[in-house]
């Protein structure tokens, strides 16, 4: 049954938050003080109309916002948003007790999300190419994204869709990830499971008639017409099939840039999590790199596109499981300053290391401001100073942020 509620606050995840005799109900797309319809489920709820809405809405500029889960903020004005997106991180900080300065959110939006993954299904003898709605794994249909690249926006639903109709046969779930590269799109598949060589070499005509750079099946390259590359400093670095890659190129040149101005004096730096190397590439211009990642596929990647960009300093590679394996004591004292770009989970393993290391300069770029705090909280009590924290807004509509922290320590204490 249909009910109003009057919306309190914002959530960490862009829900409302409506307070209710039976506790909190979370409401999507919606501002505080405005009074809503809703349709309950428990503690969530659907949004049925905005009855009274606040100041700070406006008009979201994609036709599928209201269906779609990819954006969550499309409603809110710029400036509220920067204000609650700022807010996150520094409510994650109080929590952890953790005082520092909060520079202004950087927007590192740029052209747009340089990558998308679109679902295919069939839940019925139809088939169904785009996002999922929210809370839901029920498929909206998209003829564009208009936060993606130009080019990637217009494009990707029907690459998607093709892909779809050559794969429908046995009806399986599948989830199609397409990058646009300096020489074109590069997709890897996921859901469909090994293929037979008739299977393969069908797909190898679909990806000339689509004019792919690149095809792969769960990583497994099927076709590579051009090598798909992506430009990291002066490096032209062609990634393993489905590799990380940060959601912008202005995404990834902020974040770059913060690093190495943080780095701007050390003479040898550790790059932990480096991936195919985006900060290795950069940080190469004045210092030595020793870079780590667990995929053997990134550090060859990082290794051949060094080797073949002249004037960088000496970058070399370890394939290694930080998680289980981090760098310990004596390696890392070794280094005037470490980077870590972890996943979600964050780096405790390795942060515990370095806690009782010399090692005067950590630089910690994260995508998730609670593990982050946490991580930092380990330094700290160690003896860092949490010098500078940046937010980054590379996820723009989206409640997700990009948080980059300075921590130095002084080591002739550290010594004593």
């Amino acid at each position: 049954m249909a009910e109003q509620v009057i919306i309190k606050r914002l959530g960490a995840k862009a829900d409302g938050v409506a307070d209710t005799e039976s506790g909190p109900v979370f409401v999507p797309k919606v501002l505080p003080g405005e009074n809503v319809t809703v349709e309950r489920d428990g503690s969530h709820a659907r949004l049925v109309s905005v009855d009274v809405p606040s100041p700070e809405r406006e008009t979201p500029f994609c036709p599928y916002f209201d269906a779609c889960g990819g954006c969550a903020t499309q409603h809110m004005q710029h400036g509220f948003y920067q204000t609650w997106k700022q807010e996150i991180l520094a409510y994650t900080l109080r929590q952890a007790r953790i005082e520092a300065p909060i520079a202004p959110l950087v927007d590192a939006h740029g052209e747009g999300r340089r990558r998308v993954t679109l679902h295919v299904r069939f839940p019925d003898r139809a088939m169904h190419v785009g996002y999922m709605a929210p809370r839901s794994h029920q498929i909206v249909e998209i003829a564009f994204c208009p936060i993606a690249e130009p080019g990637l926006k217009e494009q990707a639903p029907g690459i998607a869709r093709a892909i779809g109709e050559h794969l429908k046969g046995p009806r399986k779930p599948l989830d199609i990830q397409i990058t646009q590269t300096q020489t074109g799109f590069d997709v890897d598949v996921r859901g469909h499971g090994p293929m037979k060589d008739a299977e393969r070499l069908s797909l190898i005509d679909l990806a000339s008639r689509l004019d792919l750079s690149r095809l792969s099946i769960h990583g497994d390259v099927v076709v590579e017409r051009r090598p798909p590359a992506i430009l990291m400093g002066r490096a032209s670095v062609v990634p393993p099939a489905g590799s990380f890659l940060q959601a912008t190129r202005l995404g990834e040149e902020v974040l770059a840039g913060l690093v190495t101005e943080a780095c701007a004096k050390a003479k040898r730096v550790a790059d932990l999590f480096a991936g195919s190397g985006p900060f290795s590439m950069r940080l190469a211009e004045k210092a030595e790199v020793h870079a780590v990642e667990f995929d053997k596929g990134s550090m060859a990647a990082l290794d051949k596109a060094f080797r073949a960009t002249p004037g960088l300093r000496r970058i070399s590679t370890e394939a290694r499981d930080l998680f289980r394996r981090p760098l310990l004591t004596p390696e890392l004292n070794a280094f005037d300053a470490v980077v870590l770009d972890p996943p979600r989970a964050g780096a405790e393993a390795q942060v515990k290391q370095i806690a009782v290391s010399k090692v005067p300069l950590v630089v910690s770029v994260s995508c998730d401001p609670a593990t982050f705090a946490r991580d930092a909280a380990i330094l700290i009590a160690s003896g860092y100073r949490l010098e500078r924290v940046v937010p980054v807004d590379q996820f723009k509509h989206s409640p997700h942020l990009e948080v980059v922290g300075i921590l130095r320590r002084d080591v002739a204490k550290k010594r004593r």
